[in-house]
């Protein structure tokens, strides 16, 4: 891990067993720096995802100005 603050956080011995069998072999020298590479992906992928479903306020007045010229809005 890089030197950022650190805080504690508990994971059932089973799943830390199953991830030090995983990162046996890699460049991922914890469990803690495993979990923090599989958290950052994770978080990096879900924003992604949110700001690519997001529209902005000017595609929604397109959007809602093209349902009223439909007859959908009035």
């Amino acid at each position: 891990m890089d030197e950022e603050e650190s805080v504690l956080v508990s994971i059932p011995r089973r799943l830390s067993k199953r991830i030090e069998n995983r990162i046996k072999g890699t460049s991922f020298a914890s469990v803690s720096s495993y979990v923090t590479y599989v958290l950052e992906r994770t978080l990096s992928e879900t924003d992604a995802q949110e700001q690519a479903q997001a529209l902005s306020k000017e595609d929604e007045e397109r959007v809602k100005e093209r349902l009223r010229v439909l007859g959908y809005l009035h």
